[in-house]
C-alpha cells in the first residue's frame, strides 16, 4: 500500500503541515458545494488499494465540516481505497456523550455511527472530550494526547514555582499526568452551578496556590467565561500570575473579549481548531501546532508501529 493523506476545508494548514513532516505531497481532491448548497466532492487521483488518511476536524461550523467528512469518506469507499483512516484532531459533539436528562440525544454515539457507515476503517482523534467515545466505535480508534507538545512549552516557557489548576473535578485525572510529568503541585477549583441555568454560582479552589504561578489545564475552551472566573478566583486566593492550556480553541462568540478583559496572562492553544482572525489578533493567545505528533501517528499507523509509546 502506498500512503496518501487528504484534508479537507476545516484543517487546510494542517494538514500541509502533517505532510511536510512525512515528507509526502498532499492529496489532490476537490471539496466544494453546488449551487443548493449541497457538499461537493471529487477525488482527482487514482487511490485503488492505496491506504489513505483523510484529516478534517469537525469543528465551527461543526454540521457544514461533518458533512464534508462523511461525502469525502465515502467518495474514497467508493473509490476503492484500501484502507481509509479519518484523522479528526477536534472530535464536535463530543461533549453530548451521555443522556445527563430525560429525553436528549447521545449526539457523540450518533457521529460515530455515521462516520463508520459513511466508510472509515480507523479514526485518530485528538484529546477526546470523554474516554467512552472511543467504544462508540465498532472500528478501532487511536486517542491521542496533546500533552507533549504542551508540557514542552511549559517547560521552556515555566522553570519554577508552578501549580497545575484542574477547572473541575472531571478534569482531575488530566491535571495530575501534567503535574506528574512537570513534579509540580496540583490544585482543583470546585465549582457550584445552578442547575436552571447552568451557571457557576459559587467555587472553591482545593490546593495550595499562594505566591504560585497557577496553569490551569483543560481539553476545551468555548466561551471562555468559567475560565475567566477561575483566574480571577486563583489570583484572589494568591496565586502571582494566572495562565491557562487547552486543546481544542473553539472560542465561541464573546470568547475573546472575555480573554481580553480577564486577568489571565496567557492563553496556550493548539490548531486542532484554525483560530479566526479575531483570535489571532488577541496578544493573550498562543497557538502551538500539532502537526509534528499528528505526523508521527500517521507515519506509525501506516508503518503498523505502536502509537501510544508517544505518550509513556
Amino acid at each position: 500500500m502506498e500512503l496518501k493523506l487528504f484534508g479537507g476545508t476545516s484543517n487546510s494548514e494542517l494538514t500541509k503541515q502533517v505532510c511536510e513532516y512525512l515528507g509526502i505531497e498532499q492529496g489532490e481532491m476537490y471539496v466544494g458545494r453546488f449551487n443548493d448548497g449541497e457538499v461537493r466532492v471529487e477525488i482527482k487521483e487514482n487511490v485503488r488499494g492505496r491506504d489513505v488518511f483523510l484529516l478534517q476536524s469537525t469543528c465551527p461550523p461543526v454540521n457544514d465540516n461533518l458533512m464534508e467528512l462523511l461525502v469525502m469518506l465515502d467518495a474514497f469507499k467508493r473509490a476503492s481505497a484500501k484502507r481509509i483512516t479519518a484523522v479528526i484532531p477536534y472530535y464536535g459533539y463530543a461533549r453530548q456523550d451521555r443522556k445527563v436528562k430525560p429525553r436528549v440525544p447521545i449526539s457523540a454515539k450518533l457521529v460515530a455511527d455515521l462516520i463508520s457507515v459513511a466508510g472509515a476503517n480507523r479514526v485518530v482523534s485528538m484529546d477526546l472530550h470523554a474516554g467512552q467515545i472511543q467504544g462508540y466505535f465498532s472500528i478501532p480508534v487511536d486517542n491521542i494526547f496533546a500533552a507533549p507538545i504542551i508540557l514542552e512549552y511549559i517547560k521552556q516557557q515555566f522553570h519554577d514555582n508552578i501549580v497545575i489548576v484542574s477547572p473541575d473535578a472531571g478534569g482531575v485525572e488530566r491535571a495530575r499526568a501534567y503535574a506528574r510529568r512537570l513534579n509540580c503541585s496540583l490544585a482543583v477549583i470546585d465549582k457550584r452551578r445552578d442547575l436552571t441555568t447552568n451557571k457557576v454560582i459559587s467555587m472553591n479552589i482545593v490546593g495550595d496556590v499562594k505566591d504560585k504561578k497557577a496553569i490551569i489545564v483543560d481539553d476545551i475552551v468555548d466561551t471562555a467565561g468559567t475560565l475567566c472566573l477561575a483566574a480571577k478566583g486563583l489570583l484572589a486566593q494568591g496565586a502571582s500570575k494566572v495562565y491557562a492550556c487547552c486543546v481544542h480553541p473553539v472560542l465561541s462568540k464573546g470568547a475573546i473579549e472575555n480573554i481580553e478583559k480577564s486577568e489571565l496572562e496567557q492563553l496556550i492553544v493548539t490548531n486542532t481548531i484554525p483560530l479566526r482572525e479575531e483570535a489571532l489578533r488577541c496578544g493573550k493567545i498562543k497557538v502551538l501546532s500539532v502537526a509534528r505528533l499528528l505526523g508521527e501517528t500517521v507515519r506509525r499507523i501506516y508503518n503498523s508501529e505502536s502509537v501510544s509509546t508517544l505518550f509513556v
